[in-house]
């Protein structure tokens, strides 16, 4: 599994209370907004209050999850990803996506990690990559460290535990959580 590139972007695997509920956004995406927006991907609230995708080493949100909105024929329309410059009708776009920073991800690595890793902490990598057939992103975890004193988006807790992953694999998946929220002071590692 972790030994073949396999990425699957922010996945919620956890909340410590057992809720890990997708937040609802009314109005959370501009019409036309540009760029595909994927389930899984990061993403960051803009000025306006609306979700933009967040780039490696931004303060973000969290995790897309999905949107739903009603297109010019008036049909209502509902995927897990925003297909770029979609229009819709005033009023009827609503984005679905984790915010709460204590939700525990699972994310697969751009390469090897070892169980050293835990407890430091990682910018995203590849973050616009993903299919619009699936609607998936394939965002994964930098393998390069912020190390001791440094700072990075996502804060590595512990490896997912799955059958044939393991530290030191090619493409390790780890349970990782965000450090670097948009509203959050960042959090010291573990």
């Amino acid at each position: 599994m972790s030994a073949t590139s396999a990425p699957f972007g922010l996945r919620p695997a956890f909340h410590p209370s057992g809720l890990d509920r997708a937040q609802a956004l009314a109005g959370g995406i501009l019409s036309g907004y540009t760029s595909d927006i994927l389930k899984g991907q990061a993403v960051k609230l803009n000025s306006s209050g609306q979700l933009n995708i967040a780039s490696a080493g931004d303060a973000f949100q969290g995790a897309f999850a999905g949107v739903e909105w009603t297109d010019s024929t008036g049909r209502r329309r509902v995927s897990n990803y925003w297909p770029a410059s979609t229009t819709y009708v005033a009023g009827s776009c609503v984005a679905y996506f984790y915010n709460d920073p204590n939700i525990v991800y699972e994310i697969q690595a751009a390469g090897s990690l070892a169980q050293t890793a835990i407890g430091d902490m990682a910018d995203l990598s590849n973050t616009t990559d993903g299919s619009t057939t699936t609607g998936l992103s394939q965002c994964t975890l930098s393998t390069s460290l912020a190390g001791a004193g440094n700072s990075a988006q996502m804060l590595i807790r512990d490896l997912a535990p799955y059958p044939d992953n393991a530290w030191g694999d090619a493409y390790t998946i780890v349970r990782v959580t965000i450090n670097e929220s948009q509203f959050n002071a960042s959090v010291n590692a573990i």
